[in-house]
């Protein structure tokens, strides 16, 4: 008879006020995001200046008649591409095809209603910074992100076979499981001290009262129009994080990786 195989001890890895911040984080980026959206649908431009003129426009979602019939575009540069249905015209309740840049079921709230989307994209973006602030506090002072989050110069050596393991879908296993692998880390800092400054930075700029409470500094960005492009495409960025983030949660163990995000442990991968 074989001995019976135990599984890897369970590992205490979140600790509570990461696990904390993390959902609150959750939370906050599904209700930001959509009530984004619905913002955006009261303008669904781009530009890239200081003003909105057709000449500085990149990108736009917007609607053309083909053969008698409302169809939605999108147009980015001078390509354009044919989004009905999802982008520039989606299916309403009635079951009609309506004009709106992004689709109801896609934005808080569903019924183009600029007002209060606005009420709720502020309210969970201070919530957003706040957390965000703590959780670099907390990163900086704990040693989480010197014991954790930098790449140390073997791993950084490895980045080559880092990223061939990645397209091979070859996750680490046993002890090389416990850190973060320099991509990870990469992904980490890069969102943590580039994207989300950037988005909140890019937020505060389409903010008149700004301008009064440090004149100039819009300019840096290069001007509201500019500030409003780089937000978006910071959010999108982000969206595209936290794609591939839910990709690897699940691939790597979805209930395993769960867990340690509730209660904090997590077993080691054989």
């Amino acid at each position: 008879m074989e001995p019976a195989v135990r599984p890897p001890p369970l590992l205490y890895r979140h600790r509570l006020p990461v696990r904390v911040m993390h959902w609150i984080n959750v939370l906050c980026l599904v209700i930001l995001l959509m009530s984004g959206l619905q913002i955006f649908n009261a303008h669904p431009a781009l530009y890239w200046s200081q003003d909105s003129r057709d000449s500085t426009r990149i990108m736009q979602i917007t609607q053309k008649q083909v053969d008698g019939q409302w169809r939605g575009v999108t147009r980015i540069g001078g390509a354009e591409f044919d989004t009905h249905g999802v982008l520039g015209t989606s299916l309403g309740a009635d079951g009609e095809y309506a004009a709106r840049a992004f689709p109801s079921w896609a934005t808080i709230p569903g019924t183009q209603w600029l007002a209060m989307a606005r009420v709720w994209h502020f309210f969970f973006a201070w919530l957003f910074v706040v957390n965000g602030i703590a959780y670099v506090l907390w990163t900086i002072f704990s040693g989480h992100l010197r014991r954790d989050m930098l790449p140390t110069r073997g791993e950084w050596r490895g980045i080559g076979r880092s990223v061939k393991d990645h397209l091979l879908l070859r996750h680490a296993h046993g002890e090389d499981a416990r850190r973060y692998n320099v991509l990870q880390n990469i992904a980490y800092l890069t969102i943590v001290f580039g994207v989300l400054p950037l988005i909140v930075l890019g937020g505060w700029a389409m903010s008149p009262m700004m301008d009064s409470f440090a004149p100039g500094w819009v300019d840096l960005l290069g001007g509201r129009q500019a500030a409003r492009t780089l937000h978006f495409v910071a959010a999108v960025l982000l969206v595209a994080f936290v794609l591939v983030h839910l990709f690897e949660v699940i691939v790597t163990g979805l209930v395993n990786n769960l867990r340690s995000m509730v209660t904090g442990y997590w077993r080691l991968p054989k």
